[in-house]
């Protein structure tokens, strides 16, 4: 359920968040909202993940039977022939 907050900031911050925002196609409230939510959550096995990487989560999906170690092996033998 959404509330509505009332902040008080330095109107600079307030422009330059704004813009970010913009650039970034969000809005100044889901910034703000990702900023504390990313601030208050616990860390999980004593690192943070921020907003940005969760949303990232699944984006790509590997065969089962991949690799990591193999194919960087091929790509560092290419790299140097």
């Amino acid at each position: 359920m959404d509330k509505k907050l009332t902040l008080s900031l330095n109107g600079t911050i307030i422009e330059n968040a704004k813009i970010y925002a913009k650039s970034n196609n969000i809005s100044l409230s889901k910034l703000i909202e990702s900023y504390l939510t990313t601030l208050t959550k616990r860390k999980t096995n004593g690192a943070n993940i921020t907003p940005l990487v969760e949303s990232l989560s699944g984006v790509i999906t590997l065969d089962e039977d991949f690799d990591a170690k193999d194919s960087y092996t091929e790509y560092l033998i290419e790299k140097y022939k």
